[in-house]
């Protein structure tokens, strides 16, 4: 955030000063990777216990405080984000000509709004950080993007801000008819929820994620947004923001709700299973390749839900892991689709063919990239979606078996985009003097491939930072929840007393 707002005073309109830009920019998303390795380093894999705790008061009347930390669910997703917006900034430096100090702080903004959701610990900071990163990311749309830009931006702050209106409503609900009178999630934690009101304010919470995720059928506003924005921002977009539906899901609605979040799993694993089925085959269908990639996110995501919602270990771990992998891999396709739409100014599948003869180092990049996406042993797909099928296995053999047809057809939308982009002759005269990836695009690329391999073939060390916390995880959603005997109205004075306590004290 600092960073952002120091790019105020920035010079901007001329070559040097843009230049200036970005370099600052990337100087400070390089020092947040590097304190988030340092906090990585220093985190203890063996305890399910929040680690860093931050915490001073706010708004002390209404119980309010600024209190962050992470464990080893939030940590990897801490990591993911300041991995990808060092990527993204250092692809936009030839990619972003215009208005370069407001597109810069709005990425600085939206990486400050993301970090805060994965660390708050506090209900309303939780929000004002969920709803600090929809500005950014709508300019970076609305602004920086395609020719519907406008369209697909709007349609993007429409559908996140009515989940989050919910989500608001539910937040303030919880807190007058808890008795705990504060907007602490971890005081929230320990005070279980009347289970007639449980199934409601869910639903308020889970519409809101669902929306982010998305989820089948809130969905249909990813497509364009993708499509419309800019490089970094789907970049973005698929690597981190989406995840933080999923997150929401694991940190909020689910410990905070387990009875209803038992009643509705057999739903959102049905909605879950047919967006993975859903997704893959309009993929299959698309002759965008961005397109093509956007929707294969719905599929993706589907598995993260479905491993959520099995209520087991490995379903658990295997959701934290793909939420990571998917962030590096579609993160990887798209910035694939930038290098090639930069050269050429289409996406369109039809035009292209015979890459791999004309570009040998960008196909071999591609191919990386579109095994790790299909969940190729050895890579990092394939690590989260195997036990994700596991755990939905251990839940209901069905469960696992319709999964599973998702893996294979995702295996055919990416082998069929791979065998028309880069096989074959090249069909298009204007594909033949195409350059190869360039030096910068090169730095883009290999921690993308690097973190393919590292997570494929060694995965060990983030189970070992997951696992505790998935374990405290799963404790906190089987448990059984009692019916709080004391009706709603008679939380609603407990709260309201203690309100008034805490002004008379002041």
């Amino acid at each position: 955030m600092l960073g952002g707002l120091l790019l105020l005073f920035a010079r901007e309109g001329e070559r040097k000063g843009s230049g200036g830009i970005r370099a600052f920019a990337l100087a400070v998303s390089l020092v947040t990777f590097a304190l988030s390795a340092v906090m990585y380093m220093g985190f203890r894999p063996g305890f399910a216990d929040m680690q860093f705790v931050e915490e001073a008061a706010w708004i002390p009347r209404f119980g309010i405080s600024y209190k962050v930390g992470v464990d080893g669910i939030s940590l990897l997703l801490v990591m993911l984000t300041t991995i990808l917006t060092p990527v993204a900034i250092l692809f936009s430096f030839e990619d972003v000509r215009k208005k370069t100090r407001l597109y810069y702080m709005s990425l600085l903004f939206l990486e400050t709004g993301m970090l805060g959701v994965f660390f708050a610990l506090d209900f309303f900071l939780f929000y004002v950080f969920w709803e600090g990163m929809l500005i950014p990311m709508y300019l970076i749309i609305g602004v920086w993007g395609g020719g519907r830009r406008i369209y697909a931006a709007v349609k993007f702050f429409l559908y996140t801000m009515a989940g989050s209106v919910l989500m608001l409503v539910a937040i303030i609900w919880l807190y007058f008819t808890s008795g705990v009178g504060t907007f602490d999630i971890l005081a929230h934690f320990r005070e279980p929820v009347d289970a007639a009101l449980q199934p409601w304010l869910f639903a308020a919470f889970a519409i809101s994620f669902a929306i982010k995720v998305p989820i089948f059928p809130f969905h249909t506003w990813l497509p364009d947004a993708h499509v419309e924005a800019p490089t970094a921002g789907s970049v973005i977009l698929a690597g981190v923001l989406l995840k933080m539906g999923t997150y929401g899901f694991m940190r909020l609605a689910m410990p905070l709700f387990p009875t209803a979040a038992r009643e509705f799993a057999f739903l959102i694993i049905c909605l879950a299973l047919v967006g993975i089925i859903y997704g893959a085959l309009m993929a299959m269908v698309q002759t965008d390749v961005k397109k093509l990639v956007a929707y294969s996110s719905v599929s993706h995501l589907g598995f993260v839900m479905l491993g959520l919602f099995s209520f087991n270990l490995l379903g658990a771990s295997g959701s934290v892991i793909q939420m990571v992998n998917h962030g590096i891999s579609s993160g990887a396709l798209f910035l694939i689709v930038g290098f090639i739409y930069s050269r050429r100014h289409t996406r369109q599948i039809e035009e292209f063919g015979g890459l791999l003869r004309v570009m040998p180092v960008f196909s071999t990049f591609f191919i990386i990239t579109a095994l790790s996406s299909i969940g190729l042993p050895g890579l990092n797909g394939f690590v989260g979606e195997f036990t994700i099928l596991l755990g939905a296995f251990e839940r209901n053999a069905w469960f696992a078996v319709i999964a599973a047809t998702g893996v294979v057809l995702s295996a055919v939308y990416m082998l069929w985009m791979l065998q028309r982009v880069l096989f074959g002759e090249v069909s298009v005269r204007a594909n033949l003097g195409l350059a190869d990836m360039n030096r910068r695009e090169w730095l883009v690329m290999l921690p993308m491939v690097a973190l393919m391999f590292w997570i494929g073939l060694y995965p060990k060390p983030l189970f070992n930072r997951i696992e505790p916390s998935a374990k405290a995880w799963l404790t906190q959603v089987n448990r059984r929840v009692l019916r709080v005997e004391k009706a709603p109205e008679r939380k609603l004075q407990k709260s309201a007393l203690a309100y008034v306590q805490r002004v008379e004290v002041k």
